[in-house]
């Protein structure tokens, strides 16, 4: 009898050994998780694009009048001074070259206008001889009026033809002047393309030249036209600037656009140095446009300006165009609750965590505020302390087992 129940007690020790195994096969094993804690401190909410540099002031120096512009000797970053440094020299153009025909009809020009000036002086000495002998008249009526040997109104008739006769002088006299300046056009239409010939030069002074001067201190930021040519009025030659007077441009999205106000704090990195520029929104520009995406999508994006903070170092090594990349500060507390955005996800149109209890994760409604991307604002739902689930995954549900990969 004993050793009946002896082995009856063996098997039942066997069945429960096979059970307990059983069991312990098929109980889920515990699900390994990153987590983190719910602290307290500071956050802020940015809005971070690329930008660059650009000069406030750029001058594009035009040339003032048409010629024979000479070779440009400043180069790019060569420094101005206002009034003081010479950008370009301009000498008058030559005439164009005549044909033969031209130049026949030019030379007929000159004749014709030498014959008139001929025909001009010598009705100017007629008209001389004439005046001088109504002046003459008008001297001896002076006298027989005195003596009454002659009528008032003689006397006035030989006054008229004094004036008469001295009028026609002075219009033969402009006559004359006309005729000089006509025949100096004619001469001046032979004037042919010489190396030493009289155009742009003065006997006086030699070659002339127009001088274009710099209107402001700063430097050349680029020579638009560098070799010797032709130039009309209005053409452009340089582009100046002032490299230390600088801003900088940053196109951010409408919708975040809206978000930026004058006087927001910007933080400027990646420029090259290893400090932290600082800078002061200025403008935000009240036209928006249309940008297109590395992704191909149609973007309406604002031009946001910020200048340089005075804190900012002024002989940072930067220049016009230079990429930079700004945080722009548009909300900020020194003291909230936080958890990092990764152990939020949505759950029935409500935030939500997985709380870590016991080693199990308890699924926990979450309302928060202010939100970057990293970190978020806990109005409700979690406790300085608490342990989050970081990047929760499908395998998680309310209650399930975890693991922590690292302890906290």
């Amino acid at each position: 009898m004993l050793m009946k129940w002896a082995r009856r007690s063996i098997w039942l020790l066997l069945l429960a050994a096979l059970v307990a195994g059983a069991v312990y096969t098929f109980q889920p094993s515990p699900v390994p998780v990153d987590v983190a804690m719910v602290v307290r401190g500071p956050l802020e909410v940015t809005i971070d694009e690329d930008g660059k540099t650009r000069i406030k002031e750029k001058y594009i120096v035009s040339t003032p009048v048409g010629g024979r512009l000479q070779r440009i000797e400043l180069r790019e970053g060569d420094p101005v001074q206002s009034g003081e440094t010479i950008l370009a020299m301009i000498q008058p153009s030559n005439p164009d070259l005549l044909d033969a025909r031209s130049l026949a009809q030019a030379k007929a020009r000159v004749r014709a206008s030498e014959a008139a000036v001929n025909r001009a002086k010598s009705r100017c000495d007629k008209t001389k001889v004439e005046r001088d002998q109504a002046d003459k008249d008008l001297q001896r009526a002076q006298q027989l009026i005195e003596s009454r040997a002659i009528s008032p109104s003689e006397f006035e008739k030989t006054q008229a033809e004094f004036r008469s006769i001295n009028e026609l002088l002075r219009s033969a006299e402009f006559d004359k002047e006309i005729a000089l300046f006509e025949l100096d056009l004619a001469r001046a239409a032979l004037v042919h393309v010489q190396p030493d010939g009289p155009t742009g030069y003065s006997e006086e002074s030699g070659p002339i030249f127009f001088e274009i001067r710099s209107p402001i201190n700063g430097v050349v930021l680029r020579v638009l036209q560098e070799s010797s040519t032709i130039v009309s009025p209005g053409t452009p030659i340089v582009e100046l600037g002032d490299h230390r007077d600088l801003e900088i441009v940053v196109d951010v999205l409408s919708n975040d656009a809206v978000k930026i106000s004058p006087g927001t704090q910007v933080r400027l990195e990646q420029w090259g140095g290893t400090t932290t520029l600082r800078g002061t929104v200025r403008l935000i520009e009240p036209s928006a446009f249309e940008k297109v995406s590395a992704l191909g999508v149609e973007e309406q994006r604002v031009n946001v300006i910020v200048d340089f903070d005075e804190s900012s170092p002024q002989d940072a090594p930067l220049g016009d165009g230079y990429r930079v990349e700004a945080r722009m500060v548009v909300w900020s507390a020194d003291d909230v609750v936080k958890v990092p955005t990764s152990a939020l996800f949505r759950d029935r149109n409500q935030w939500a965590a997985f709380v870590v209890e016991n080693g199990r994760v308890v699924l926990t409604p979450v309302t928060i505020g202010h939100r970057n991307d990293r970190e978020a604002e806990v109005v409700d739902g979690l406790a300085t302390g608490d342990t989050v689930v970081l990047h929760p995954g499908d395998n998680l549900a309310d209650g399930a087992q975890i693991v922590a990969r690292e302890t906290l």
